[in-house]
């Protein structure tokens, strides 16, 4: 039997101080906060799809950024989205990337690629800890802004229907 093809998003945990930037989903059955980024292509290095999303979602070119992007966690996520029999899987590649002063601004105010131009907003990491996350990292922001590094664990709890409810 051969194994199914699991897709990857690649995402980016973008911190400016103590805010993060955060894609903000107004949904009927309440909001959601997505981490920028999305599903890498076929044969696509995950580098570059990470700095594909970046500049597609915000605008934001990494090579404004003098640290590269830092791979910090990792999720599994096997869940329902509403109205649905199939499972959606992904497996979350979540990186760090710390802006530099002078760079936020520079980012777009909403979401390039969506039609709808969801509304891009930077949040304190402790008021995030508390917001509906996509993927669900709220265990790896606690006091990230404070050491710099990344705390915690790599591996993420799973997102399942258990773990996790969409919106």
């Amino acid at each position: 039997m051969t194994a199914p093809a699991v897709p990857v998003r690649t995402s980016a945990v973008i911190l400016d101080g103590h805010q993060i930037c955060l894609i903000h989903r107004r949904r009927p059955t309440g909001d959601q906060y997505s981490v920028p980024g999305g599903l890498v292509h076929d044969i696509e290095p995950i580098p570059d799809a990470l700095a594909r999303e970046l500049r597609e979602e915000l605008d934001l070119d990494l090579c404004q950024v003098p640290d590269p992007p830092q791979l910090r966690w990792v999720q599994d996520q096997i869940s329902h989205r509403p109205g649905t029999t199939t499972p959606l899987r992904r497996l979350h590649l979540v990186h760090l990337v710390t802006l530099p002063p002078g760079i936020r601004h520079t980012i777009a105010n909403t979401e390039q690629d969506a039609e709808d131009h969801t509304e891009v907003t930077w949040v304190d990491c402790d008021e995030a800890v508390g917001l509906h996350l996509y993927p669900d990292i709220r265990p790896a922001l606690d006091g990230l802004p404070e050491t710099g590094t990344a705390i915690g664990p790599v591996w993420l709890q799973p997102m399942t229907d258990r773990t996790y409810r969409w919106r």
